[in-house]
């Protein structure tokens, strides 16, 4: 959150991806056995209650278990940059090992959750397509805060951009290219780009 009128700066460039619609909570049972096979799901859109829920839950899951891996499946068309930040920098808290897996899709915010974990450690099924691109985020107010926003935009960007450079082995400046404009890249394509280590096509195969 960078401005006074609760304005996000975001990964999403559509404008029908910013209402915040929550994705219904699994059912009870089948919360019980996601716990018990220490698996977290990420669907949907990155906002704050997805980020509390699923640290919520990878903390629980640590406190189990500290050396039993924890799997978690992302599917999401971004969202909230700095909640994004929270899962990402959490996933890598924990001391329980994390693989993640993408399908459907795994775009924006929701590619930086997928880079949390090292590349071996980052699967995905064989028809998922991954999106990389710049942040971007609404403006408005007075022009010392519009250009103070500017500011921080371009200073998330060169720091995301980083984050995927370490996480691809790409160089930053090769990112900053390719992120200028959406990136799309299909699941064989993100394994050429540094992006994912291994598709799989059952659990067996992790």
């Amino acid at each position: 959150m960078i401005s006074k009128d609760q304005e996000y700066v975001r990964f999403d460039d559509e404008e029908e991806q910013d209402e915040k619609a929550k994705d219904a909570a699994p059912a009870p049972q089948v919360d019980k056995y996601l716990f018990k096979s220490r698996t977290v799901l990420i669907t949907g859109q990155v906002t704050q209650e997805m980020a509390k829920d699923v640290t919520s839950r990878l903390l629980a899951l640590a406190e189990a278990s500290a050396t039993d891996p924890i799997t978690v499946i992302v599917s999401s068309p971004g969202g909230h940059v700095e909640s994004g930040d929270m899962i990402h920098d959490m996933i890598g808290f924990v001391p329980a090992p994390v693989n993640i897996i993408g399908t459907g899709w795994v775009a924006s915010a929701g590619a930086l959750i997928y880079v949390s974990v090292p590349k071996e450690r980052r699967f995905c099924t064989p028809n998922t397509r991954f999106l990389l691109h710049q942040p971007s985020g609404g403006t408005g107010g007075m022009a010392t805060d519009i250009e103070i926003q500017a500011r921080e935009i371009i200073k998330m960007r060169d720091r995301l951009n980083r984050i995927f450079a370490d996480a691809t082995g790409q160089p930053v400046e090769r990112i900053e290219k390719d992120t200028d404009r959406d990136y799309w890249m299909s699941a064989e394509e993100g394994i050429a780009y540094g992006l994912v280590g291994r598709v799989v096509r059952t659990a067996s195969d992790i």
